[in-house]
């Protein structure tokens, strides 16, 4: 597997409290935190702009269960997919002050 046993558990098990997914502190699994700022920001998103799971999977071309699986931390979403997001959504996903896969 790319990134070794790195990526054996979903990004909100590593979280001390799973529960407080997508705000749980990561602090020591760096990777597991920008999926939880890409989940939030999605989240965000999504709420403001009254779109729905649905919505987005048509025109983003990324499957609605991999994007709920983002949301709610249960994947770690690949570079295409948070760039159909990002195109599909004109916005970023990707947290500022992190390397962006672009």
């Amino acid at each position: 597997m790319v990134g070794g046993r790195a990526r054996s558990a979903a990004p909100r098990e590593l979280a001390e409290d799973p529960q407080a997914w997508p705000y749980a502190d990561l602090t020591p699994h760096p990777a597991a935190a920008v999926v939880q700022a890409i989940a939030a920001t999605l989240a965000g998103i999504l709420a403001e702009r009254r779109l729905s799971l649905r919505g987005l999977a048509a025109a983003s071309g990324v499957n609605r269960q991999a994007i709920a699986d983002l949301l709610a931390g249960r994947s770690w979403p690949d570079v295409a997919t948070i760039a159909l997001l990002e195109t599909a959504l004109a916005a970023r996903l990707w947290p500022e002050g992190t390397s962006a896969p672009r």
